[in-house]
């Protein structure tokens, strides 16, 4: 039998719906496929996410530095990359109904359900051996049961529009599909304005645009997205090495803040992409399986060079300690979807713990977040609103503001507060009764443990941030 406690993606919808994590765009007009909101709580949350991997990647590194670049760039900078050429899926409709698939997808999908093979790697079949494989199994159209497909074809996935009043075929530009270009085209300003020396680091967390072929699993795939990418420029020779240092150190990333070994796994890419020499996702185990959550590839020179060979500008860099020596460097790129993180780390931490002590059923909603990832770190709840303690747990609510994000509660009773803060994964409560009045302490309540501790009002922030530092993600 399944476990009806166990995390699933329609509880995560639930839970962002509820709780104002994540809103479908448009809802009120039936909704934009692809495209979803972030509500009070998930802004708050992705922005720590995002903080959280900065840290990791500039802040605790001598040798990283930021970019923001442009989301508009000049169409040429896709020419280089290789973009328009070769920034597609493999494309089917259902004659039938008209539904869409990506056909890798649909072949993948079916031996799944039936614990069969293909012939070979799906992402090596050609077009023609992929609507072979699709007749021979008579794939059925997962929309309509029909077996009447139109042939494989490419689809370009950038957005296409126009800069300007006139659209002509010189107004062309393109929704960026990645961010790793705008610190590509940066290279030579960066080194030179920073006087950087290699090796060193590129940071940059931005929207991209991706023309999907088809959206499901919630914000897993969308039309609009934000990665954290970071392009690492090194000497040829190194980037093996470097390549494995950053291995390591995305994966630590993720077990840091909170996601068990269990859930996570390598996956390494048998088919490179034409830029790559070397590739790896690390995959969470979502609801629906393994999934990418983000790459690590050894991209060599080849953005540098493409990118030098397509505007005649020279992106060599030259160094200064051996004889002034010039060399295009190789790069070691760290891309993480932000959108995902924010899913994985959802789906990580949710659980419905049964917390009855007389062998019964009591269960209770929790999101285990690290407290520097949780939306609200503290929640100031006063036993009753009369006889001044909600005025007291206002005053202390202010307090708290200069250091946390805090959430004020006196609606319903003191145990309803906790599971609603349970949650939305509030890790720290603070309760103002009427010894708090007499004595001027506070309860503070772990939300993982559930345990109590009685503090001077004085003492609560130092508390606070010792608590957070001590923080030990919970293993389930």
């Amino acid at each position: 039998m399944a476990d009806s406690h166990a995390c699933t993606l329609d509880k995560i919808v639930s839970l962002c719906k509820r709780r104002g994590f994540v809103y479908q765009s448009s809802e009120i007009y039936g909704g934009q496929a692809g495209a979803w909101d972030y509500g009070p709580l998930g802004v708050d949350f992705k922005r720590n996410i995002q903080m959280a991997w900065w840290k990791e990647m500039v802040q605790l590194h001598d040798d990283v530095v930021g970019l923001d670049a442009s989301i508009f760039m000049h169409p040429r900078t896709w020419e280089a990359s290789g973009h328009v050429a070769h920034f597609s899926d493999p494309m089917i409709d259902c004659k039938e109904c008209s539904a869409r698939f990506r056909a890798d997808a649909l072949i993948e999908d079916f031996c799944a359900a039936h614990a069969i093979t293909a012939p070979k790697p799906v992402d090596t079949m050609s077009h023609a051996e992929m609507k072979a494989f699709i007749d021979e199994q008579e794939i059925a159209c997962p929309t309509c049961g029909k077996h009447v497909y139109t042939d494989v074809r490419e689809f370009n996935l950038m957005f296409k529009t126009h800069l300007g009043p006139v659209q002509t075929d010189t107004s062309v530009v393109y929704l960026r599909p990645e961010t790793c270009q705008g610190i590509f085209v940066n290279f030579k300003n960066i080194v030179q304005s920073n006087r950087m020396k290699l090796p060193f680091g590129v940071a940059q967390v931005g929207k991209s645009f991706r023309n999907e072929i088809i959206f499901k699993n919630f914000i897993f795939r969308t039309c609009e997205f934000e990665q954290m990418e970071m392009e690492y420029f090194c000497m040829p020779g190194t980037d093996e090495e470097t390549y494995e240092r950053w291995r390591a150190e995305r994966w630590n990333f993720y077990r840091k803040y909170g996601i068990a070994e269990k859930n996570l796994q390598w996956h390494h890419h048998d088919k490179l992409a034409h830029y790559a020499k070397n590739a790896h996702d690390i995959q969470y185990r979502f609801p629906i399986g393994f999934e990418e959550i983000e790459g690590i590839h050894n991209r060599t020179d080849f953005d540098l060079s493409e990118h030098a060979a397509y505007s005649g500008k020279d992106m060599a860099y030259i160094d200064q300690n051996d004889g002034n020596a010039r060399f295009v460097p190789y790069v070691i790129e760290t891309s993480a979807g932000l959108n995902r993180t924010f899913l994985a780390f959802l789906c990580e931490a949710y659980e419905e713990q049964n917390v009855a002590t007389d062998g019964g059923e009591d269960y209770r909603t929790v999101l285990h977040l690290h407290p520097r990832l949780s939306p609200i770190t503290v929640a100031v709840l006063p036993l009753m609103k009369k006889d001044g303690l909600s005025e007291l747990a206002q005053d202390i609510q202010r307090e708290l503001k200069e250091d946390f994000v805090t959430d004020f509660d006196v609606s319903g009773t003191v145990g309803k507060r906790y599971r609603r803060q349970d949650e939305i994964g509030t890790p720290f409560c603070v309760t103002v009764d009427y010894q708090s009045t007499e004595d001027g302490t506070v309860t503070i309540r772990f939300r993982d443990s559930m345990e109590q501790i009685r503090v001077p009002r004085d003492d609560i922030t130092r508390e606070l941030h010792a608590a957070i530092k001590r923080y030990q993600p919970v293993v389930r």
